[in-house]
Protein backbone atom coordinates (compact mmCIF):
# COMPACT_ATOMS: atom_id res chain seq x y z
CA UNK A 1 0.00 0.00 0.00
CA UNK A 2 1.18 3.26 -0.81
CA UNK A 3 0.91 6.71 1.50
CA UNK A 4 -1.32 8.34 -1.11
CA UNK A 5 -3.68 5.32 -1.19
CA UNK A 6 -4.01 5.07 2.75
CA UNK A 7 -4.36 8.99 2.96
CA UNK A 8 -7.19 8.79 0.71
CA UNK A 9 -9.17 6.00 2.66
CA UNK A 10 -8.34 8.10 5.81
CA UNK A 11 -9.17 11.59 4.87
CA UNK A 12 -12.71 10.17 3.66
CA UNK A 13 -14.28 10.66 6.79
CA UNK A 14 -17.59 8.22 5.02
CA UNK A 15 -15.32 5.87 5.64
CA UNK A 16 -15.58 6.01 9.20
CA UNK A 17 -18.69 3.76 9.21
CA UNK A 18 -16.63 0.71 7.69
CA UNK A 19 -14.16 0.71 10.55
CA UNK A 20 -16.86 1.24 13.52
CA UNK A 21 -18.36 -2.11 14.74
CA UNK A 22 -21.59 -2.45 13.17
CA UNK A 23 -23.87 -2.75 16.33
CA UNK A 24 -22.77 0.70 16.82
CA UNK A 25 -24.96 2.42 14.14
CA UNK A 26 -22.47 4.77 13.31
CA UNK A 27 -23.95 7.20 11.01
CA UNK A 28 -22.89 10.70 9.44
CA UNK A 29 -26.30 13.42 10.17
CA UNK A 30 -23.86 15.87 8.34
CA UNK A 31 -20.57 16.79 7.30
CA UNK A 32 -19.44 20.50 5.75
CA UNK A 33 -17.68 20.84 2.74
CA UNK A 34 -17.46 17.88 0.16
CA UNK A 35 -16.31 14.51 0.92
CA UNK A 36 -12.35 15.03 1.82
CA UNK A 37 -11.52 15.98 5.08
CA UNK A 38 -9.58 19.63 5.73
CA UNK A 39 -8.77 21.87 8.32
CA UNK A 40 -11.88 22.97 9.97
CA UNK A 41 -14.41 20.24 8.88
CA UNK A 42 -17.12 20.08 11.12
CA UNK A 43 -18.82 16.56 11.65
CA UNK A 44 -21.83 15.55 13.55
CA UNK A 45 -22.66 11.77 13.55
CA UNK A 46 -24.49 9.64 15.90
CA UNK A 47 -23.42 6.52 17.36
CA UNK A 48 -24.85 4.02 19.91
CA UNK A 49 -22.20 3.58 23.14
CA UNK A 50 -25.18 1.36 24.17
CA UNK A 51 -27.86 -0.73 22.57
CA UNK A 52 -30.31 1.99 24.43
CA UNK A 53 -27.82 4.72 24.59
CA UNK A 54 -27.72 7.16 20.98
CA UNK A 55 -24.75 9.75 21.18
CA UNK A 56 -25.07 13.00 18.96
CA UNK A 57 -21.14 13.81 18.57
CA UNK A 58 -19.61 16.50 16.63
CA UNK A 59 -16.27 16.94 16.08
CA UNK A 60 -14.01 19.06 14.09
CA UNK A 61 -10.66 19.01 12.10
CA UNK A 62 -8.72 20.91 13.99
CA UNK A 63 -5.39 19.91 12.17
CA UNK A 64 -4.40 18.34 8.47
CA UNK A 65 -0.85 17.96 7.51
CA UNK A 66 -1.27 16.16 3.50
CA UNK A 67 0.28 12.42 3.75
CA UNK A 68 1.51 12.89 7.25
CA UNK A 69 -1.53 13.48 10.25
CA UNK A 70 -4.75 15.12 11.10
CA UNK A 71 -6.39 15.76 14.51
CA UNK A 72 -10.05 15.40 15.08
CA UNK A 73 -11.57 17.19 17.89
CA UNK A 74 -14.31 16.49 19.81
CA UNK A 75 -16.96 20.07 19.44
CA UNK A 76 -19.90 18.50 21.18
CA UNK A 77 -20.40 14.97 22.87
CA UNK A 78 -20.06 12.64 25.75
CA UNK A 79 -16.17 13.46 26.94
CA UNK A 80 -15.02 16.64 28.65
CA UNK A 81 -12.00 16.42 26.22
CA UNK A 82 -11.43 14.36 22.94
CA UNK A 83 -8.37 15.05 20.86
CA UNK A 84 -7.52 12.02 18.14
CA UNK A 85 -3.83 12.20 16.41
CA UNK A 86 -3.96 10.35 13.45
CA UNK A 87 0.06 9.94 12.17
CA UNK A 88 1.03 8.32 8.85
CA UNK A 89 4.88 7.08 8.33
CA UNK A 90 6.17 5.37 4.80
CA UNK A 91 8.30 1.95 5.92
CA UNK A 92 9.62 -0.61 4.10
CA UNK A 93 6.78 -2.95 3.87
CA UNK A 94 4.39 -0.20 3.87
CA UNK A 95 2.37 2.43 5.80
CA UNK A 96 2.64 2.78 9.52
CA UNK A 97 -0.67 4.14 10.94
CA UNK A 98 -0.81 5.07 14.71
CA UNK A 99 -3.49 6.34 16.78
CA UNK A 100 -3.04 8.64 19.99
CA UNK A 101 -6.60 9.17 21.46
CA UNK A 102 -6.36 12.04 24.24
CA UNK A 103 -9.92 12.08 26.68
CA UNK A 104 -11.53 13.04 29.60
CA UNK A 105 -14.51 12.25 30.83
CA UNK A 106 -17.27 14.23 32.41
CA UNK A 107 -18.99 14.48 36.14
CA UNK A 108 -16.03 13.34 38.31
CA UNK A 109 -16.14 10.30 40.26
CA UNK A 110 -19.57 9.03 38.08
CA UNK A 111 -17.11 9.64 34.83
CA UNK A 112 -14.07 7.61 36.42
CA UNK A 113 -16.41 4.88 37.47
CA UNK A 114 -17.45 4.45 34.05
CA UNK A 115 -13.80 4.80 32.49
CA UNK A 116 -13.17 1.52 34.58
CA UNK A 117 -16.43 -0.31 34.37
CA UNK A 118 -16.98 0.18 30.43
CA UNK A 119 -15.27 3.22 28.67
CA UNK A 120 -11.70 2.21 28.36
CA UNK A 121 -12.85 -1.58 27.64
CA UNK A 122 -15.13 0.31 24.84
CA UNK A 123 -12.44 2.14 22.85
CA UNK A 124 -9.71 -0.91 23.62
CA UNK A 125 -12.69 -3.12 21.88
CA UNK A 126 -13.39 -0.40 19.11
CA UNK A 127 -9.93 0.01 17.99
CA UNK A 128 -9.31 -3.84 18.33
CA UNK A 129 -11.74 -3.88 15.64
CA UNK A 130 -10.33 -1.11 13.73
CA UNK A 131 -7.41 -3.00 13.44
CA UNK A 132 -8.95 -6.07 12.12
CA UNK A 133 -11.15 -4.94 9.34
CA UNK A 134 -8.53 -2.74 8.26
CA UNK A 135 -5.86 -5.65 8.36
CA UNK A 136 -8.38 -7.66 6.47
CA UNK A 137 -8.84 -4.57 3.77
CA UNK A 138 -5.59 -3.75 3.29
CA UNK A 139 -3.74 -7.44 3.74
CA UNK A 140 -2.54 -7.52 0.10
CA UNK A 141 -0.33 -4.29 1.10
CA UNK A 142 0.55 -4.03 4.25
CA UNK A 143 -1.43 -1.05 6.92
CA UNK A 144 1.39 -1.24 9.83
CA UNK A 145 -1.17 -0.26 13.18
CA UNK A 146 -0.15 1.37 16.50
CA UNK A 147 -2.19 2.30 19.52
CA UNK A 148 -0.36 4.93 21.75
Amino acid sequence: MTMEQAWDFFSTPNNLSRITPAYMQFQILHMSGDEKMYTGQIIRYRLFALPFLPITWTSEITHVQHLSCFVDEQRFGPYKLWRHHHKFKKVSNGVEMSDEVNYALPLGLIGRSAHWLFVRRQLNTIFDYRFKVLEEMFEKEPLVFQSA
